[in-house]
C-alpha cells in the first residue's frame, strides 16, 4: 500500500509538470519543470528496481544537461536584459502529433505481455550494476564508443558555434 501511494506520488508530480509545460511561457520556469519531471521519473525508476536507470537520469539529465540549459538561459537574459519568453504557436498541429504518438504508443503496447518470468542465470553473485557493465564491455562496445565519439563531436561543435571568434569572411 505504501509503495503504490509513493508510485502515484511519483507519477503525479510527472504528469503535472510534463502539463504545466505545455502552459508556461517563461524559459527558466520550464526547465525547473522539467527537472521536477526527470526526477519524479528517476523515483518510479527506483520503485521499478531499475537503480541503474534512475542514477543515470539524475546525473545525466537532470544533474548535467539541465544545468547547463538553465545556466545558458541565465546568462542570455543578463545580456539581453529581459526574460526569455516563449510563444505558443502551432497548437493544433502539435496536438495532433502528440496524439498520434499516443496512439502509437498504446497500439504498441495493446498486444504485449508484461507478466515477470525467472530470472536469467547470471554467473557468480553479481548485481545489476555488474552486470550491465559486463554487458557493456563485451557485446556493446562498438555502439558505447561510437556514442562517446558522437558525444565528443557534438561537444566540438557546440565549442565552435558559441565561440566569440569572427570569420574573415563575417
Amino acid at each position: 500500500m505504501k509503495v503504490s501511494f509513493i508510485f502515484y506520488f511519483f507519477e503525479v508530480v510527472a504528469a503535472l509538470s510534463a502539463l504545466s509545460l505545455i502552459f508556461i511561457r517563461n524559459v527558466f520556469y520550464g526547465a525547473l519543470l522539467l527537472i521536477g519531471c526527470l526526477l519524479a521519473l528517476a523515483g518510479v525508476y527506483v520503485l521499478a528496481f531499475a537503480e541503474f536507470i534512475a542514477v543515470t537520469q539524475i546525473l545525466v539529465y537532470a544533474g548535467g544537461i539541465l544545468v547547463v540549459i538553465l545556466f545558458g538561459i541565465m546568462l542570455t537574459t543578463k545580456i539581453s536584459g529581459k526574460p526569455l519568453i516563449v510563444e505558443h504557436g502551432n497548437k493544433l498541429s502539435g496536438a495532433l502529433v502528440g496524439i498520434s504518438f499516443l496512439v502509437l504508443i498504446v497500439y504498441s503496447l495493446v498486444g504485449e505481455s508484461f507478466a515477470v518470468g525467472q530470472p536469467s542465470e547470471t554467473p557468480g553473485d553479481f548485481n545489476n550494476l555488474q552486470i550491465i557493465g559486463i554487458e557493456l564491455m563485451n557485446d556493446f562496445v562498438l555502439p558505447f564508443e561510437v556514442a562517446g565519439i558522437l558525444l565528443l563531436i557534438s561537444l566540438i561543435g557546440a565549442a565552435i558555434i558559441a565561440s566569440t571568434v569572427k570569420s574573415k569572411n563575417g
